[in-house]
C-alpha cells in the first residue's frame, strides 16, 4: 500500500531532504533540488515538477543519482496570460491604490491611461506570450515581441510583430517578460535595458524573478524613468519583510499566483501525477526534462 505525505513548501535543502527520507517520488513545487537533496534521498526515483519551470532542479545532479525529472509544460499558459492582462489593467488604472484609499476614508479620483493604442512589448513569445499577445491585440494594443525561436508567421497568428530586442524595448509603453530562465536571460533586465526603455514606461514580470536586476529596477523607479512595475515573482521568495520593492506606491507585487487558478491547478496535478506514476511503473513519462 502506498503512503502519501504532504509538506507545504518551499523547503530548504535540509528540510526537503528530511521530508523525502524513504520517498520514491515527489510532486515538486518551488523547492530547490540540488546535490545535497539527491545525495540524502537514495530511494527517490522521480521529481514531477508541478509547473513548467525546472530552474529550481539541478538536472545534472538528478541524472547522476538516477532520478527522472518531469514538468507540466503549457498547462498554465492561459492562467499566467490572464494574470498578465490583469496586471496590465492594474498598472493602467490605479485600482489597488484607490481601493486602499477608499477603505482609509479618502475619496479621490486618480487618472490612469487607456490600453487601446498602447504598445505592449513582449520578451518571449512562447505558450504564455502568444496568449498574452492575442488578448492584448483584442484590447486594441500594438504588440511587439522579441523571441529568436519564433517564426514571423507564428507571431502574426498571435497578433504580434516580431522585432529585435532593442526595438521592442525602445517602443514599449509596457514591457512584459515571459522568457524562461536560462544563462542568457538571467539578469536580462538590467540598468542598460531599463535605460533603453522610453520614459514613463511600465514593466510586468510574470515569468521568473531572476530575469530582473532588482537594484537596477529600484533605481529606474526612484529616478522616475519607469512609471510603475507589476511583479508576480521576485528573486527570493518569499521576500524578506523589508524588501525594498514592497510597500512602494509605484510597485504591485503578487505572490507568484500566475498559475493559481482552479482549472490550472487541477490540470497540472493530473499531468504531473500521470508522469510520476509512469516512471514508477517503468514506462516513459510524457514530459521528461531530465533523463536518469
Amino acid at each position: 500500500m502506498a503512503e502519501v505525505r504532504f509538506r507545504p513548501g518551499p523547503l530548504d535543502a535540509d528540510d526537503l531532504a528530511d521530508a523525502l527520507s524513504g520517498v520514491d517520488a515527489v510532486l515538486a513545487g518551488l523547492d530547490r533540488f540540488d546535490d545535497t537533496v539527491f545525495s540524502r534521498t537514495p530511494q527517490l526515483r522521480v521529481v514531477a515538477r508541478f509547473g513548467a519551470g525546472v530552474d529550481n532542479v539541478d538536472l545534472a545532479a538528478a541524472a547522476r543519482y538516477g532520478v527522472a525529472v518531469t514538468n507540466t509544460p503549457g498547462v498554465n499558459a492561459n492562467a499566467v496570460a490572464e494574470l498578465t492582462i490583469a496586471l496590465f489593467f492594474a498598472l493602467a488604472r490605479p485600482i489597488v491604490a484607490r481601493v486602499d484609499a477608499v477603505r482609509s476614508g479618502h475619496w479621490r479620483a486618480t487618472p490612469g491611461f487607456e490600453l487601446a493604442g498602447r504598445t505592449l512589448g513582449r520578451i518571449g513569445l512562447g505558450a504564455v506570450g502568444r496568449r498574452v499577445a492575442t488578448k492584448a491585440a483584442a484590447l486594441g494594443c500594438r504588440v511587439l515581441a522579441s523571441d529568436p525561436l519564433v517564426a514571423e508567421a507564428d507571431a502574426r497568428a498571435a497578433g504580434a510583430e516580431l522585432a529585435a530586442l532593442e526595438a521592442v524595448v525602445a517602443a514599449a509603453d509596457v514591457l512584459s517578460l515571459h522568457a524562461p530562465l536560462t544563462a542568457e536571460t538571467r539578469d536580462l533586465v538590467d540598468r542598460r535595458l531599463l535605460d533603453a526603455m522610453k520614459a514613463g514606461a511600465a514593466l510586468i514580470n510574470t515569468a521568473r524573478g531572476e530575469l530582473v536586476v532588482e537594484a537596477d529596477l529600484l533605481r529606474a523607479l526612484d529616478e522616475g524613468r519607469l512609471r510603475t512595475a507589476t511583479l508576480d515573482t521576485l528573486r527570493d521568495e518569499p521576500p524578506r519583510p523589508d524588501h525594498p520593492l514592497l510597500g512602494r506606491d509605484d510597485v504591485i507585487v503578487t505572490p507568484h499566483i500566475g498559475g493559481q487558478t482552479e482549472e490550472d491547478v487541477a490540470a497540472m496535478a493530473r499531468q504531473a501525477i500521470d508522469d510520476l506514476l509512469a516512471v514508477l511503473s517503468g514506462s516513459p513519462p510524457r514530459h521528461p526534462v531530465g533523463r536518469a
